[in-house]
């Protein structure tokens, strides 16, 4: 799936299931994975934060950020907030 007008930055895709909050960067032009990573839903600003961490030492430094359809709130927010402390630009 592309989102439009993401241009030629990546893109931050989050998803959460019953117990787990997963966040990867996507390269859609080429579609791969770039960089992943998951832990429990009541951690979401650590996995925000690592998922920035991780994206940094790739240098990717500016994404777009898709929610997948889950309400910008509570823990989707939370993520989003962790990768912006860790250095991501959305």
């Amino acid at each position: 799936m592309n989102i439009a007008g993401t241009g030629d930055r990546p893109r931050l895709s989050v998803f959460k299931s019953n117990k787990y909050l997963y966040a990867q960067i996507i390269d859609d032009a080429k579609g791969k994975t770039l960089v992943s990573t998951h832990g429990e839903k009541t951690k979401g600003a650590e996995i925000g934060e690592k998922i920035a961490k991780l994206a940094i030492t790739k240098k990717i430094r500016s994404v777009v950020f898709d929610r997948n359809g889950f309400v910008y709130h509570g823990r989707i927010k939370a993520l989003a907030d962790g990768a912006r402390k860790g250095g991501l630009k959305f």
